[in-house]
């Protein structure tokens, strides 16, 4: 926790004019698309929503972004030394010395106790959920993110975990979330080639890696992910017509898989869902598709 030792006059305090938004850049909106997993239950849920289920899935989604933004707090002032040699990273407000750690960490505090608080309001198992992406995500700053596929796997639970919050408000189900798995090796995949020689330095796992074995788990977890979710479309009580699709998922994770191997990216989801116009497109479509199935094709 070196960030919570500075010493005095070494970062440039934010004034009280440009503080609040250092506070919400710390908190890493752009990164709250993540949390749009919420939405995944009712989008699949092939029954009529209530205007009180959507409420509970809003205000989860933004519980969520808070919650989120609390785990990204905690993780730069335990990383802040690192964040400060990594090309991207050392840009956020406590990296660059604009915020102090010790007045984020309070705000970090602050902002845990009104998500704790907002999520009981939502239900016991929401809560549930809302305390272990937390604890999951402290345990993985502190002691899992140097652990070979502990790691990954830990982060693809934290999107899992997204989609099952919104699930238990609806009283829904989830889909196969094998994606999630993709997700989570694409970013250390993607971590591997920006950092290059350097990647040790800022993330000790990346030097347990090898561009080849994160290239095969890829492949594995991908193909896992079309052939469950083609299975998923298929399932009883699905439309028929849910199968149409299935060629956008193909295409998204294709294209997603073209994106880090051929131009070095795909280490942040948010950048290339609200960047890559083909991802977006294709991710608006799936979404148009399957409410026009769920409205006006249910065979």
């Amino acid at each position: 926790m070196n960030g919570l030792h500075l010493p005095n006059g070494a970062y440039k305090p934010a004034t009280i004019s440009s503080l609040p938004l250092a506070l919400i850049v710390e908190l890493r909106p752009k990164q709250w698309t993540k949390n749009l997993l919420l939405f995944a239950a009712p989008l699949f849920a092939f029954r009529p929503m209530t205007v009180e289920n959507w409420t509970k899935v809003i205000w989860g989604f933004v519980i969520f972004c808070l919650l989120s933004g609390v785990v990204y707090i905690i993780n730069d002032v335990i990383d802040l030394e690192k964040d400060r040699q990594h090309p991207d990273k050392k840009s956020r407000p406590m990296a660059a010395c604009i915020l102090n750690p010790r007045l984020g960490l309070g705000f970090g505090i602050f902002l845990l106790c009104v998500t704790m608080s907002s999520s009981w309001r939502l239900g016991v198992y929401f809560l549930s959920i809302a305390i272990t992406y937390f604890m999951i995500n402290l345990f993985y700053s502190y002691f899992f993110k140097n652990i070979v596929l502990i790691d990954v796997l830990l982060i693809a639970t934290g999107f899992v975990l997204r989609a099952l919050a919104g699930a238990v408000l609806i009283d829904g189900r989830i889909t196969p979330l094998w994606l999630a798995l993709f997700l989570a090796i694409s970013k250390r995949r993607s971590e591997f080639h920006l950092l290059q020689e350097n990647k040790g330095s800022h993330r000790k796992v990346l030097d347990q890696y090898s561009v080849e074995f994160l290239d095969q788990m890829n492949n594995v977890v991908a193909t896992s992910a079309i052939i469950s979710y083609s299975l998923f479309t298929a399932a009883p009580g699905h439309s028929v017509y849910l199968m149409l699709t299935i060629p956008i998922v193909i295409y998204g994770i294709f294209r997603y898989l073209y994106l880090i191997h051929s131009e070095g990216k795909g280490g942040k989801p948010e950048d290339v869902l609200l960047e890559d116009k083909p991802i977006l497109f294709a991710v608006v479509l799936f979404v148009i598709l399957v409410i026009l199935i769920e409205c006006f094709m249910k065979i």
